[in-house]
C-alpha cells in the first residue's frame, strides 16, 4: 500500500526537502503552503498522514490541528507536527492539541520516515474490528472508533484511544513506558518515553470528572496500570 502524505509547510526550501525525503521513501506527496490550500486538498481526498508546520501565514498549524480533531472526518487522521518550535512547552502544547507525534527542525530524514511509518502502522487497522471492550460503564467500540463513559463520548485522539484500549484489555498489568510505545506506536518507533507521559496526562484529562478518572494509575519506578476489577472483551 502506498502511503499518501500531505505536507503543510510555507517555506519552499523546507517543503521541497520534506517532499524529497517522502518521495524517495516511496510515499506519494501532496503539498500545501497554508491551511487554506490544505483544506482544499482534503475536500477531494484524505491523506494517510499530515506533516504540519506550526507557523503558517493564514492560520496557526496548532489551531488548525484542534479543528481537525473536532471534525468527525479527520478526528482519527494521523498528524505529525514538524516545526522549529522545540521548547518542551511547545511540544506539550502540540501533543495536547492532538498531534500524534512532534518532530523538531532541523530533522533527520531517516528519523522522519521512521516516525511516519510508525504513525501509519498505529493507524492501519490493528484494532479488533467488530469487538468491544466493556469495563463497567466504560465502552470502547472499535468499529465506531469511540470510547464512552455511560453516554458521555470521550473525544480521544488515535493515540489516546489506543492507550485506553491497551489498559482496558489488561487490567492490573503494569506496562513500562517503553512497552506502551511498543504496543501503541509499534516496535522500533523513535518515540521519547516522556511522550507517553504527555499522552497519559491528556487521557486523564478526558477521564477527569467521570467515574473512570482514576482508571489508570502510576506505578512509581515502573510505569502505569489499570485499576482492577473491570469487564471483559466482547
Amino acid at each position: 500500500m502506498t502511503i499518501n502524505v500531505l505536507i503543510v509547510e510555507d517555506e519552499p526550501a523546507i517543503q521541497e526537502l520534506i517532499a524529497y525525503t517522502c518521495r524517495t521513501s516511496g510515499f506519494e506527496v501532496a503539498r500545501a503552503s497554508n491551511v487554506g490550500e490544505a483544506r482544499k486538498i482534503l475536500e477531494f481526498k484524505l491523506p494517510d498522514l499530515i506533516l504540519l508546520d506550526w507557523m503558517l501565514p493564514d492560520l496557526s498549524g496548532l489551531e488548525w490541528l484542534r479543528m481537525l480533531r473536532r471534525n468527525e472526518a479527520t478526528r482519527a487522521l494521523p498528524v505529525i507536527m514538524l516545526t522549529a518550535r522545540g521548547q518542551e512547552d511547545d511540544k506539550v502544547a502540540g501533543l495536547e492539541a492532538g498531534a500524534d507525534d512532534y518532530v523538531v527542525k532541523p530533522f533527520s530524514p531517516r528519523e522522519l520516515v521512521a516516525r511516519i511509518r510508525a504513525a501509519i502502522r498505529r493507524n492501519s487497522g490493528e484494532q479488533e474490528l467488530g469487538d468491544k471492550i466493556v469495563c463497567g460503564n466504560l465502552t470502547i467500540d472499535f468499529d465506531r472508533f469511540e470510547a464512552k463513559v455511560g453516554e458521555e463520548l470521550l473525544k480521544l485522539s488515535v493515540v489516546e484511544f489506543k492507550i485506553l484500549s491497551l489498559f482496558a484489555k489488561h487490567p492490573g498489568r503494569v506496562y513500562s513506558r517503553q512497552q506502551v510505545i511498543d504496543k501503541v506506536w509499534g516496535y522500533g518507533a523513535c518515540i521519547d518515553e516522556r511522550t507517553v507521559d504527555v499522552h497519559m496526562l491528556r487521557l486523564r484529562k478526558h477521564l477527569s470528572g467521570t467515574s473512570f478518572e482514576d482508571f489508570i494509575e502510576t506505578v512509581r519506578g515502573l510505569g502505569y496500570r489499570a485499576v482492577e476489577p473491570f469487564g471483559s472483551l466482547k
